[in-house]
């Protein structure tokens, strides 16, 4: 081969490493820290009175999707929301880790089709098996391992929460050392069920404890609020609420259609939860809850999680997310509204979860009761998984 082509051939063939290296190693960090802002970093400060109440609280959030950046959770990252060291430094007890498997192109609030998913390429930029590459099944079990790989690395700093005997054991511990925290799986949008109601015990088996029905399309089983049709229940989406209620698995009614809330408050019988929400009265939109629904989804003993985003609370503060809350506590009760916060999910957020005490100070300013304040930031999670998880 003449030298000038073996030279080229070199040249092309260092130019496919980088470009493999930029794709592998450099864009999914590139992609993370355009979606997952914080609006003001870190450290936070807050008065002394929100301090010394904070130091008080068993602090419990409803959604994070941390899983879908292929961060090392152990590391204190310098991107995005959530990791265990944060989650310590904050003080946080619980944190769902919720999975996302399907996302479409130009996602928006209003009307999406289930043609197009950007997870796709953030799998093969990151590195994920080839099978999940075409099923969405295979994706929830693939972040379901990493999460139990996470927890078997971080020397007990990281429990995940199977059952109910679980909690208590990690509660215990706890008490004793505040530098631990608890995880359990959720999911969004049972298209991971691949359209077959047998695949509820496929997540159970994989530690998932929390179910959304739809995420921003309708699916097999339930319509989206961000949907095409948002329509309601299918058959296979009844027999799969009746399973996960029969698993001890939480209904998670985030992103859910009108008719699909109608549906599932209809036949649940068991607390169900929208993980992360905002209020119609602070924050007028087809994303969030109405006073209603609010009300009916309290009376099944359940729980709304209240965002941190621009689209749950109208406002880019810790007062905007106060506002959404003290209107949920006034309409549902203290015992039925928790924090959703929705960090690492492609939103842009005020803090990350070190800044979580600049809430307690919004919350004492919108005039909730310290009593409230405990309950609503973490209390009634506890009390609900304590509840609800398997025995």
């Amino acid at each position: 081969m003449p030298f000038s082509r073996r030279k080229g051939v070199a040249n092309l063939a260092v130019s496919f490493v980088l470009l493999a290296a930029v794709f592998f190693f450099v864009l999914p960090g590139v992609v993370e820290r355009h979606f997952n802002r914080t609006l003001v970093p870190p450290p936070y400060e807050a008065s002394a009175r929100a301090r010394d109440l904070y130091r008080e609280l068993l602090v419990a959030d409803l959604h994070a999707d941390s899983l879908l950046w292929g961060r090392d959770l152990l590391a204190r990252g310098h991107r995005g929301h959530v990791d265990v060291p944060r989650l310590v430094e904050g003080g946080v007890a619980i944190q769902a880790f919720t999975v996302v498997t399907k996302s479409p192109r130009g996602l928006n609030i209003e009307s999406n089709d289930d043609r197009s998913d950007d997870v796709t390429l953030l799998a093969l930029a990151q590195g994920w098996p080839p099978k999940t590459w075409t099923s969405l099944k295979e994706r929830a079990a693939y972040q379901a391992r990493r999460l139990h790989r996470t927890a078997e690395l971080s020397g007990r700093r990281l429990t995940l929460l199977w059952t109910a005997h679980d909690l208590a054991g990690y509660l215990e511990r706890r008490r004793r050392d505040p530098r631990i925290v608890a995880g359990f799986l959720g999911i969004e949008g049972a298209q991971a069920l691949e359209g077959d109601p047998d695949n509820v015990e496929t997540l159970f088996r994989a530690g998932y404890r929390m179910v959304g029905l739809a995420h921003f399309f309708d699916n097999e089983m339930a319509g989206s609020a961000h949907g095409v049709a948002k329509g309601g229940l299918t058959e296979r989406g009844r027999e799969t609420v009746r399973r996960l209620e029969a698993r001890g698995m939480l209904v998670d009614l985030a992103h859910a259609s009108a008719r699909t809330i109608e549906d599932v408050l209809a036949l649940a019988t068991r607390p169900v939860v929208v993980s992360h929400t905002g209020v119609r009265a602070t924050c007028d939109n087809s994303r969030n809850l109405s006073d209603d629904q609010l009300r009916r989804i309290a009376g099944t003993g359940g729980l709304v999680g209240i965002g941190y985003w621009e689209t749950a609370v109208c406002g880019p503060d810790a007062r905007a997310i106060a506002r959404a809350i003290a209107h949920a506590v006034a309409v549902a009760g203290a015992d039925h509204v928790g924090l959703g916060s929705d960090f690492d999910g492609a939103v842009s957020v005020p803090f990350d979860t070190t800044g979580l005490p600049l809430l307690v100070d919004a919350l004492l300013e919108a005039g909730l009761r310290p009593d409230q304040i405990a309950q609503v930031m973490g209390a009634n999670v506890v009390r609900l998984l304590e509840a609800s998880l398997p025995r």
